[in-house]
């Protein structure tokens, strides 16, 4: 279930919303939305989600050697595939 909300933004402001929204192929609620649910996410789950990139990042060739037929394929210029 979903509730409406009714905001008012600037004309600038929602010419800038439509443009992005068509851009990405979505609309402006759903630009919207994915605003409103960032502004209530917790900083720590930002936080420990880097800190898990961070691990990936660092030991990617450990578990690659440990794990090759679950290495993903590399498609980023960082890592050979």
């Amino acid at each position: 279930m979903s509730k409406s909300v009714t905001i008012r933004v600037p004309e600038e402001l929602h010419a800038q919303l439509q443009e992005r929204a068509e851009a990405e192929g979505t609309s402006v609620t759903a630009l919207i939305t994915e605003a409103a649910r960032n502004a209530v996410r917790d900083p720590r789950l930002e936080a420990a989600a880097d800190v898990f990139r961070a691990f990936i990042t660092e030991n990617a060739d450990a578990f690659d050697a440990a794990f090759p037929d679950d290495a993903p394929t590399r498609t980023d210029s960082s890592r050979a595939a």
